[in-house]
């Protein structure tokens, strides 16, 4: 498989013999300027093709597979598709201006000037537990029995740490999650404990040890090498392409394949416990450009790309504190 590198792709979809076909394309050559982009000239002969390749009229513009032009719910269509224009006239093609727009959004999409997100949501504050109340002391046995199992610990795995603070691992579990240092099911059973989670996710890691966790994100499966001081292997998926992204990290260093990948570290516009708000929004992608593509597909979701020594530095940063130096876990392969 050759991967794409992270020029934008831009698709021109039209009839044949569409009059507005070299027109579009003029267009889009003086509004790119300079701008890496791969134009392409598709011609459509019939609904089912149009309707696979996602044509509201001819010509429609895609970039990176998306259609910055088309209203909620345009129908497929193999007629002409007509653009109001910044005067209010309407044409047979996007002016030189909207395409400027949109072309300035898709990068402005995963590209921004921004710092990255919080991933580790909780503002700021960091994941490593405080340690009144035997608060720290549950977090490390529930993180151990993740990483020494690969799934959550029942409450009564708990109950010796909770004791020596003479409380009760349900209480002290409850105020972890209260304070999103873990997520709870509906049935008060502990869903996920950053960076790891207790069902199947997109991120799978597997320790130098053999056993395999899942991650709650990206940022998440990136932490938990330099967490436990072990080797590992992250395999995930771009959400867009559904291709396999591997990382894998052997004596403190990463190599990524494809070496195009990126991570998209963003959030979602709502309040909660950053398993609800970050961790859907923090993937790994194959190149810029599948980012780019989820975020314009996801506008209710506000990020960025960043690249991998970024990522990993935002892993550790975030989890590479959670176990004091002196009682590293089991498995440096």
């Amino acid at each position: 498989m050759s991967w794409e590198d992270d020029a934008m792709r831009i698709t021109v979809l039209t009839v044949p013999d569409c009059p507005n076909a070299p027109v579009v394309e003029e267009r889009l050559a003086r509004a790119l300027e300079g701008r890496r982009a791969e134009v392409e000239l598709v011609e459509v002969r019939d609904t089912g093709q149009a309707e696979r390749l996602g044509m509201t009229g001819s010509p429609t513009v895609l970039i990176d597979n998306v259609d910055p032009f088309a209203s909620p719910g345009a129908p497929v269509s193999l007629s002409c598709h007509l653009y109001r224009g910044p005067d209010g006239r309407v044409e047979g093609a996007p002016s030189v201006a909207d395409l400027r727009r949109v072309l300035a959004d898709a990068d402005a999409a995963v590209d921004c000037d921004c710092p990255p997100m919080d991933a580790a949501g909780r503002g700021g504050r960091g994941r490593l537990a405080p340690v009144a109340g035997g608060l720290r002391a549950i977090q490390q046995a529930l993180l151990r029995h993740f990483a020494a199992t690969g799934h959550s610990p029942a409450m009564e795995d708990l109950d010796a740490a909770a004791a020596a603070d003479g409380r009760t691992a349900a209480k002290v579990v409850a105020d972890l999650a209260a304070d999103d240092f873990l997520v709870l099911d509906d049935h008060g059973r502990i869903r996920a404990a950053y960076p790891f989670s207790a069902v199947s996710t997109t991120h799978r890691v597997c320790l130098a040890d053999g056993v395999e966790v899942w991650a709650m994100c990206a940022i998440d499966a990136l932490g938990i090498p330099d967490m436990l001081s072990t080797d590992a292997v992250i395999t995930s998926a771009d959400p867009v392409t559904a291709d396999t992204i591997i990382v894998t990290s052997a004596d403190g260093h990463m190599t990524w394949q494809p070496p195009t990948a990126v991570v998209y570290v963003g959030q979602r516009s709502c309040t909660g416990p950053a398993a609800d708000v970050a961790c859907g929004a923090l993937n790994f992608f194959t190149s810029r450009r599948t980012a780019r593509t989820w975020a314009r597909q996801h506008p209710d979701n506000t990020g960025r790309t960043v690249d991998q020594a970024r990522a990993e530095a935002l892993g550790r940063s975030i989890f590479g504190s959670l176990f004091p130096a002196a009682e590293p876990a089991e498995g440096r392969g």
